[in-house]
């Protein structure tokens, strides 16, 4: 009941088909009371576990499987942190300690029967060789996420910054991001080319220190109009967290006769949005202009955080994450876009 489910007639009689999500905290919820005899996850190290074997939904659904007369159950996984729960306290453990069939296999994407050569070739070069993406999503390898996250950017920056923006821009988007106790307020503007295929960030502001809103809009406004008599400005994308702050700014471009939407960010996963940066600058479709002195210092030092067995992005004020925040905040909306236009890098 209120579960979407196929019905499916087979010479062994009826077979139902239940679709539940396991990433929420309550999404156990949606197997319970019934019994299952084949379970298929996909991406098993993004469904919800706990040490609560009532909550987790991965120990329910092995629950629900007890009654069952041959229970199979079937997962995949992208290869992630060695370190990961999903090894430790599932994959790696039945592998001495459960007593029925346990098969385990090792994918890379030549494994992929139903790419070509070709295809396969193609989403390779959207990875950096030598990244942690590139090592798990397309050697299928377990590593951690460590040292600096845009490594080929702090390699050869020269090979991003640009001195003039490219006579095909398209439009610009800016995005905004509140400083904290340890952390300042950052403007960007970020420009796209006909057809999204390229990205690049044209202008960047980022003030440290205790503000008041008055000065935070202030400076927000004298942003825009610098932006505005440049570029084409389709919106501008505001942390979410801070709705007061936002209300304000909208507030002052009314009072300015500036018309620019203000709408909040869609503050996806922070990990997908690294990933979209790390493919666009494996393909050489992400540039920065030179005076944007904050995004370059921020794509640099920007390092995952070794003392988290998950996937993080340190921040802890010692590096300025507020500038790749707001960069973020202006693509994330056209990731899937940009992400389906192929360009192999030459």
């Amino acid at each position: 009941k209120d579960n979407e489910a196929l019905y499916i007639h087979t010479q062994t009689g009826e077979k139902i088909i239940i679709f539940a999500g396991g990433g929420k905290a309550d999404s156990y919820k949606k197997i319970l009371g019934n019994s299952y005899g084949m379970w298929i996850a996909t991406e098993i190290n993004e469904h919800y576990d706990s040490d609560d074997s009532r909550t987790s939904f991965i120990k329910v659904a092995m629950g629900r499987q007890v009654a069952a007369v041959q229970p199979f159950t079937l997962w995949d996984l992208n290869p992630s942190n060695p370190n990961h729960p999903i090894y430790e306290n599932y994959i790696d453990t039945f592998k001495d300690t459960y007593i029925g069939k346990y098969l385990y296999e090792h994918f890379t994407i030549n494994d992929n029967a139903t790419l070509s050569d070709d295809r396969k070739k193609l989403i390779e070069s959207k990875y950096i060789k030598g990244s942690v993406w590139h090592r798990r999503d397309i050697l299928g390898e377990r590593c951690v996420a460590e040292g600096l996250i845009y490594q080929e950017f702090a390699d050869e920056p020269e090979k991003f910054i640009i001195d003039k923006a490219p006579d095909d821009l398209w439009f610009a988007i800016i995005g905004v991001d509140f400083g904290g106790n340890k952390s300042g307020d950052a403007f960007n503007c970020t420009g796209f080319t006909y057809g999204l295929k390229q990205v690049i960030t044209l202008e960047d502001k980022w003030k440290d220190g205790k503000k008041t809103p008055e000065q935070l809009n202030k400076d927000f406004v004298e942003f825009v109009k610098m932006c505005r008599s440049k570029y084409k400005i389709m919106e501008c994308r505001a942390d979410s967290a801070e709705q007061t702050l936002i209300q304000g700014m909208k507030v002052a471009l009314i009072k300015y006769h500036i018309p620019l939407d203000v709408k909040d960010a869609v503050k996806g996963e922070i990990n997908g949005r690294i990933q979209l940066y790390n493919s666009l600058m494996a393909q050489g479709r992400y540039k920065i202009m030179k005076n944007c002195n904050h995004t370059i210092d921020a794509l640099k030092n920007a390092v995952w955080d070794s003392t988290k067995f998950e996937d993080v992005r340190l921040d802890n004020g010692t590096s300025n994450i507020d500038s790749l925040d707001a960069q973020e905040y202006t693509t994330e909306k056209y990731t899937k876009d940009l992400l389906a236009v192929q360009m192999i890098r030459r």
